[in-house]
């Protein structure tokens, strides 16, 4: 691997700072193309997704919603007597993350030409990054591509009582007895199933009417039912006010109702972007906040660009990969920009059932002020499913269509394993696909894509 200890005044053609998903894309796609790139990188490559987030928490989560399913299928059913091997989970938890070692990447770095620098970097002014005492600098461009980190919110009490952010609650050794979790968004929903699958009683804490806010009432609905039933105590409308830990115990304050107590609190209320110490006032931008960029990443003239969660505008690992596509391109001199990131973009939430949509919900089209109609059918309405679980939550599968256009402008499916659905959702929005053409993409029988049919006759195609 090109791993170099910075030299003063090295120049590169461009400087990636932030060697997560983001980050790795933008530098290889340069690389690719010939382009000198330094990647600089204080902590893990691979960044927040690979050993913190994506990939660990759907390794805690995988093992829990593959049992469920192989217990809902008469003559399988039988054939599985005993409980989850918790330390074999976490063991191949531990395997899927390289147990936080990142030095597998060291032939993907190689091979795509990109030099990795490791430690803190700064800017100091235009085309200039400062790596402790050494200054790299671009020819071409500077990409920040720092991500985001957790939001911990100014509760009482809560910073001094050391709660787990999203990296405790995914790496840890040990199932805690007692979980508390702030927070009901897809961080909150995604590890209060893995836990509780994996033996701990865990309360969930959500300041809203309702968890997964964002997404459409049923999906939130159909999930907190489903944690419910798993035993989790799932209670929305609830404020925290004050947090404490003694004796080995946390203790959450509610503005009303009794405290809640547990082994380990996690805070999963939001993430915030690592510009702090980034030195973003030396070109005349404010620490602490979003670097606003436009379509096509730039965030100041033609050579500082900003990729993934550090931008603001969707915090999302495949759209940060796919911003640094579009930075990369950009960079190259392409006329090029983000088509489809922002709220509306693909999301999936692993829990079981799953959530997967795309684009807007009914509340969100509406507000953007579509004249839209929804149509809803049973996730399990087609014959594909009747090789599935039996008695598994039936789920919905949800699409919004904008009347005026005869185009569909959202998605949402909620169920067992529907994950994989969302691509062709994806595609119909994306690319605007008319519904009487939409009508003549023939789903395979007996898949349960022919969801995709029933859901087109429902509306009338």
């Amino acid at each position: 691997m090109a791993s170099v200890a910075a030299v003063p005044e090295r120049e590169y053609d461009v400087i990636v700072v932030g060697g997560g998903p983001a980050g790795e894309v933008c530098a290889g796609r340069l690389g690719d193309a010939g382009v000198e790139v330094a990647l600089v990188e204080q902590e893990l490559v691979g960044g927040e997704c690979s050993f913190y987030a994506c990939m660990p928490s759907k390794a805690l989560l995988r093992p829990g919603e593959l049992l469920a399913e192989v217990r809902r299928i008469p003559g399988v059913t039988e054939a599985v007597t005993g409980e989850l091997d918790v330390r074999a989970v976490l063991e191949r938890r531990d395997e899927i993350i390289h147990g936080l070692d990142d030095s597998a990447m060291e032939p993907w770095l190689d091979r795509h030409g990109i030099t990795l620098v490791r430690g803190a970097a700064r800017l100091a002014g235009e085309r200039r990054v400062a790596v402790g005492d050494d200054t790299l600098v671009a020819g071409k461009a500077v990409v920040v591509a720092t991500g985001s980190g957790s939001s911990i919110p100014p509760i009482d009490g809560l910073r001094d009582a050391k709660p787990w952010t999203n990296r405790e609650a995914t790496t840890s050794k040990a199932v805690p007895d007692r979980l508390v979790i702030l927070g009901g968004g897809v961080v909150g929903v995604e590890m209060a199933q893995a836990w509780s699958t994996l033996g701990a009683r865990v309360t969930v804490i959500e300041a809203g009417d309702r968890v997964l806010a964002r997404e459409e009432r049923f999906a939130s609905d159909d999930v907190a039912n489903a944690l419910q039933e798993r035993g989790v105590d799932v209670q929305v409308g609830v404020k925290a006010t004050a947090a404490r830990a003694s004796g080995g115990e946390v203790e959450l304050e509610l503005e009303t109702g009794g405290p809640v107590r547990g082994d380990e609190l996690l805070v999963a209320v939001g993430r915030r972007p690592r510009t702090d110490d980034l030195g973003l006032e030396t070109v005349g931008l404010e620490p602490g906040e979003p670097i606003a960029v436009d379509d096509s990443m730039r965030a100041q003239g033609d050579w500082l660009y900003a990729i993934g969660d550090v931008n603001g505008r969707t915090l999302l690992t495949h759209m940060g990969k796919y911003q640094g596509r579009v930075a990369a391109d950009a960079i190259l001199g392409k006329d090029v920009r983000v088509l489809s990131d922002g709220p509306l973009s693909p999301r999936v939430i692993f829990t079981d059932p799953h959530v997967a949509a795309v684009g807007h919900t009914l509340e969100s089209a509406r507000g953007a002020g579509l004249k839209v109609r929804v149509v809803d059918v049973p996730t399990q309405s087609a014959a594909g499913a009747s090789f599935y679980g039996r008695d598994n939550a039936p789920g919905t599968s949800r699409i919004v269509v904008d009347e005026d256009r005869g185009v569909i402008v959202g998605a949402t499916f909620t169920g067992v394993e529907v994950a994989e659905w969302l691509h062709a959702a994806t595609i119909a929005v994306v690319g605007e696909v008319p519904l009487d053409r939409l009508a003549h993409a023939v789903p395979a029988f007996p898949t349960r894509s022919e969801v995709w049919l029933n859901l087109l006759e429902a509306y009338g195609v």
